[in-house]
């Protein structure tokens, strides 16, 4: 399994965007890319899946066990010529004091080497005892090479080269100018969805040509190459499938944010997906159960409040009890009305509080849950998630029914989150679908049973 870690040593060094044109470069050499993500995120992947033109997967010490971890890499690996692995933040930043959910820590679970982004602007000779108080901190890290970003001229990449090869045996694999038109346009969130972007496709091969004149591909796949071998990792005996179920699952500019790895586990449970565009859909198809996941429905408030047939439709499906799932951008949607930058629009109306949009955050990080007992699914393990919103649901009522008590980040209230009436679990927080504490076991016995009695 050939694989190499993308790290930074601090937040906002360009590693999304180096990644990003690696993926294209490599994938346009007619390599099999498989690309990862460490963390919760949903945007980055998008748009790393686009690039490598396979779906990337994430890996996440909070959510996900480190055997589940190993698992999911060995399967989404096999077959490709490379992995490259994608951190969040620095190197050896993470949560906890002993870094043990760390970048570095995930780099050593996996045995990846580590080529270290440099945001290089205004540096010259303090390039070296960085480099060197890296290589230090943790022995057992090898960072094989490393990439400079940002770099003000030929003079400064020269200065920095020379640099480099006199205190340090790191090589320098790629030396990448200061470029605006590679740069991503961002927004609260983070990046722009790749699936809102009509011109997506467009900036990610320019992006790619732009890495691949810089970066020095060869040296890269060597540095993969080397990578020490792995024994695979015993996989867990896959689920019973059970009854085939239809599934529609929100998938649009406005609702994006699904994990691959989710999606890869509805389908092996016998789950047909059936994709919901509901900017357009006149009507709800046929079907079992009902997901509509997070992404931007302020952006297009107004488009969901004009698709008044989906929205009736959606609301008398959940009232006559179909299995229905939302996560933030889905919780907002199902509520009767979002505001934002002081327009009103209405929306589907099944969650009885109204959606306000903040300009700050009103909860984000990672999350635990406690099942209430209250909870329908009948969950009782300590459920860990994350969460990023900008909004905050007002006016539900005072008796509402919660599936968790939050135990750690903001939820709806602070103390509750997952609001549940007839068959719908609707929350700010965001949730891994696979494992033994995932949200795609529960749901699916309930789209079964729901299933089975329509058919009587």
């Amino acid at each position: 399994m050939p694989r190499v870690f993308i790290s930074a040593a601090h937040k906002s060094s360009g590693k999304t965007t180096l990644t990003l044109g690696l993926c294209a470069a490599l994938h346009a050499r007619g390599h099999e890319v498989q690309p990862f993500k460490k963390g919760p995120d949903y945007i980055d992947p998008l748009w790393l899946g686009m690039a490598a033109q396979r779906p990337c997967y994430n890996l996440d010490f909070h959510m996900m066990q480190r055997s589940e971890i190993e698992r999911q890499f060995a399967r989404a690996a096999a077959g490709a010529h490379i992995s490259l692995i994608e951190g969040n933040k620095g190197l050896y930043d993470g949560l906890d004091l002993d870094g043990s959910n760390s970048n570095a820590a995930l780099a050593k679970l996996l045995g990846a080497p580590v080529v270290l982004v440099i945001d290089a602007r205004g540096m010259t000779r303090g390039v070296a005892p960085l480099i060197l108080g890296y290589q230090a901190f943790d022995p057992d890290i090898r960072i094989a090479g490393v990439i400079l970003n940002n770099l003000g001229g030929s003079r400064h990449e020269s200065k920095l080269r020379a640099v480099i090869e006199h205190y340090t045996d790191v090589e320098v694999i790629g030396a990448v100018q200061h470029d605006a038109s590679m740069q991503i346009a961002e927004r609260h969130l983070g990046l722009v969805p790749a699936n809102e972007q009509q011109a997506a496709r467009a900036r990610i091969q320019h992006v790619g040509e732009r890495v691949a004149a810089q970066v020095d591909l060869d040296r890269l796949r060597a540095i993969a190459d080397s990578a020490p071998a792995r024994e695979a990792p015993d996989e867990h005996p896959a689920p019973a499938a059970g009854v085939q179920v239809r599934v529609a699952i929100a998938h649009d500019p406005a609702f994006g944010f699904y994990y691959s790895e989710d999606l890869d586990t509805l389908r092996a449970s016998n789950v047909e997906l059936i994709e919901l565009d509901t900017l357009h859909a006149d009507t709800l198809p046929d079907v079992d159960g009902l997901i509509i996941g997070g992404g931007f429905p302020e952006v297009f408030m107004a488009e969901l409040e004009a698709n008044v047939s989906l929205r009736s439709r959606i609301r008398r499906a959940i009232e006559a009890g179909l299995p229905t799932y939302a996560e933030c951008g889905g919780l907002m949607y199902l509520s009767r009305r979002l505001d934002w930058q002081g327009k009103h629009c209405e929306m589907v109306g099944v969650v009885p509080g109204d959606t306000v949009m903040h300009d700050r955050p009103v909860g984000r990080g990672y999350a635990r849950l406690q099942p209430t007992g209250d909870d329908r699914w009948q969950e009782t393990a300590p459920i860990p998630a994350h969460e990023f919103h900008y909004s905050s649901l007002e006016n539900l009522p005072a008796d509402s029914i919660y599936a968790y008590q939050v135990k750690r980040g903001h939820g709806i209230d602070g103390v509750h989150d997952g609001y549940q009436q007839y068959n719908l679990l609707a929350a700010y927080v965001h949730r891994r679908g696979s494992g033994e504490r995932g949200w795609i076991a529960p749901f699916l016995n309930q789209v079964r049973a729901h299933k089975a009695r329509a058919a009587t």
